[in-house]
């Protein structure tokens, strides 16, 4: 039975592709079978995130964990069945996924932007028209009702 006690990187390195997420002896740590295992870094040493596909691209590295003299070696298949390393690495990976791309920025994007902005203000306009209309046609429930939803718009 294997489950994480502690995964962090040692670093994070991001380039076009790949979001890769180094890690070192002191940063991840599993229990097998209730014995604690320390990663050491003699084959795989990272974990590589492809941005487009969001999935984890070196699903057949081999990580090495050592408890003494003894030593276990876990495929990255294996640690991807581990609901506890998934939620560990998405909090680790998940900002480096969410941000804007630093690599690309095209004209595309500043034209969904502006749109984006737009619409907000269609939106805004329009929802303060419904309630002037409210308040023209002396209908308080409306009224209120629109009132409490533009405290969450």
């Amino acid at each position: 039975m294997l489950s994480i006690k502690m995964l962090k990187p040692y670093y994070v390195k991001e380039d076009e592709r790949f979001v890769r997420v180094v890690l070192a002896y002191q940063y991840f740590s599993l229990y097998v079978d209730g014995e604690l295992y320390h990663f050491v870094p003699l084959e795989a040493k990272e974990i590589i995130i492809d941005r487009k596909k969001q999935k984890v691209h070196n699903v057949f590295d081999i990580f090495v964990f050592q408890r003494g003299k003894k030593m276990i070696y876990v495929a990255v298949t294996d640690l991807l069945q581990l609901p506890d390393f998934l939620t560990h690495l998405n909090s680790i990976v998940d900002p480096y996924l969410k941000e804007k791309s630093k690599f690309k920025v095209d004209k595309q994007n500043k034209n969904d932007e502006a749109l984006e902005g737009l619409f907000e203000q269609l939106e805004q306009l329009n929802f303060n028209r419904m309630i002037d209309r409210a308040l023209d046609n002396r209908d308080r429930e409306t009224f209120y009702d629109l009132l409490g939803k533009k405290n969450f718009v």
